[in-house]
């Protein structure tokens, strides 16, 4: 299993409704709301067959509200 990392850009004063709908499909395990260009940071794991950009585009990215998203792959745990 791998933890992946998403960072999410919501339209203005859409967060909170873009947050709690990825809370209703029970696809992330960890949500923060960021300050700066992106407004969420969410923390995902998958197994190591999963596609990771299909996923994202079937569970994450077409959540209404979401305007871009910037996926980051972890490889070592220190």
């Amino acid at each position: 299993m791998r933890a992946v990392f998403v960072q999410l850009q919501c339209v203005p004063g859409k967060t909170y409704e873009v947050a709690n709908a990825l809370y209703e499909r029970e696809v992330v395990s960890e949500l923060y709301s960021t300050s700066g260009e992106y407004d969420l940071l969410m923390k995902i794991y998958l197994e190591d067959e999963v596609d990771i950009g299909k996923f994202i585009n079937e569970n994450i990215a077409n959540v209404p509200g979401i305007v871009r998203s910037l996926t980051t792959l972890t490889f070592t745990a220190f």
